[in-house]
C-alpha cells in the first residue's frame, strides 16, 4: 500500500450531529460525488441515519467510532445509526468517485413488521451498529449497482436499496469493523439548538419566518445564527424553508385533490409565481406536471 498521510482525527471532541434530509418524494438521501472541494473540512459527527458508504478507488484511513484503520483500492461501508465518523474527506488520496446512501433505521423496522423477507436484512442492520467493510466481488457488485441508482425514480431506488442490502446480509466477504462502543447519542447544546430550530420551523412554516425570529430561538445573533445553520445543513436558512415547504406541498398533492394555488398558500407561499419556482427547482418538475405523473402512478 502506499504510504498514507498521517492525519491524527480529534475523536476526543464531542461529534456534532448533522443533520440529513431525504431527497424530496424519496425515503433515502442518494448522493454521489466525481470532484471533491479542496476547502471542504470534514468533521466528527454522528446521525441516526444507516449510511452507506462506496469509495470506487483511493486509499487512507477509516475514523468509525473508536475503530481506526486503513483501506486500499477503495472501500464500502455500511454504518448504522449514531456512530460517530468522519467523512471521507479526512485523510485520504486517489478518490475519484464516491457513493453515499443515507435512510432512517426505521424504513427498515417497519418493514419487518409486515414482510418477512427482510429478515436477514434487519440482522444486516443490527450488525451494522458495529461498522461493516465490504471486500471482493461485493464491493464491485455493489458498487456498480449504487452508480446505477443515480438516474432512477425514487421508487425503484428504494427497491434498488432493499436488492443491495439483501445483497450484503447474505455476502461473506465482510469485516465487522467493532466500532459500537461509541453509538450513544450525545446530546449537547448544538443538537438542542439545531433541534429547536427544525422544531420552530414545522411548527410555523405555514407563516413567515424572519431571520430575527429564528435567530431569538437558536439564542443568537443573525450573523452567527446565518453561519451556524449553514455550517451545519450547508444550506442557508431560506433555503431549507422553502424546501420544507415544498416537502410538505408534495405530501398535500399526494394525498388530496386541491388545487395547486390552495397548496401553495396552505404551505406558506403567498406568492404563486415563487411557489412554482422554488417547486421546479427542488424537483425538476412544475407543480402541475408533478401533479399529473402523481396521479399516473396511483392509477
Amino acid at each position: 500500500m502506499p504510504n498514507i498521510m498521517e492525519v491524527k482525527p480529534k475523536q476526543h471532541l464531542i461529534p456534532r450531529l448533522k443533520k440529513i434530509e431525504s431527497d424530496i418524494g424519496s425515503s433515502l438521501r442518494y448522493s454521489r460525488f466525481t470532484t471533491r472541494n479542496p476547502d471542504a473540512k470534514a468533521y466528527w459527527h454522528y446521525h441516526p441515519e444507516v449510511e452507506l458508504v462506496f469509495i470506487k478507488e483511493g486509499f487512507g484511513s477509516r475514523y468509525v467510532g473508536n475503530h481506526i484503520s486503513q483501506f486500499e483500492n477503495g472501500d464500502l461501508i455500511l454504518m448504522g445509526p449514531n456512530i460517530p465518523h468522519y467523512g471521507y474527506d479526512f485523510g485520504i488520496q486517489g478518490v475519484n468517485e464516491e457513493i453515499v446512501v443515507q435512510f432512517k433505521k426505521d424504513l427498515i423496522k417497519s418493514s419487518l413488521l409486515i414482510m418477512p423477507e427482510l429478515d436477514a436484512i434487519g440482522d444486516l442492520i443490527k450488525k451494522s451498529k458495529a461498522g461493516i467493510s465490504f471486500y471482493g466481488e461485493t464491493k464491485s457488485y455493489v458498487g456498480s449497482e449504487l452508480k446505477l441508482m443515480e438516474k432512477k425514480s425514487p421508487f425503484d431506488r428504494l427497491l434498488s436499496m432493499f436488492q443491495i442490502l439483501q445483497i450484503l446480509a447474505q455476502s461473506e466477504e465482510y469485516e465487522v469493523l467493532n466500532a459500537a462502543g461509541m453509538t450513544l447519542v450525545i446530546q449537547n447544546q448544538d443538537d438542542e439548538r439545531i433541534n429547536q430550530v427544525y422544531d420552530y420551523v414545522k411548527s410555523n412554516y405555514t407563516s413567515e419566518i424572519s431571520l430575527d425570529q429564528i435567530s431569538k430561538v437558536a439564542l443568537m445573533t443573525v450573523p452567527a445564527f446565518c453561519r451556524y445553520f449553514k455550517k451545519y445543513t450547508n444550506k442557508t436558512f431560506t433555503q431549507f424553508v422553502n424546501e420544507f415547504r415544498i416537502r410538505q406541498a408534495i405530501r398535500i398533492i399526494s394525498i388530496g385533490n386541491k388545487s395547486i394555488a390552495e397548496i401553495a398558500m396552505e404551505v406558506g407561499f403567498n406568492n404563486f409565481s415563487h411557489f412554482s419556482k422554488q417547486f421546479n427547482r427542488v424537483t425538476g418538475k412544475s407543480p402541475s406536471q408533478y401533479k399529473k405523473s402523481m396521479y399516473q402512478i396511483m392509477s
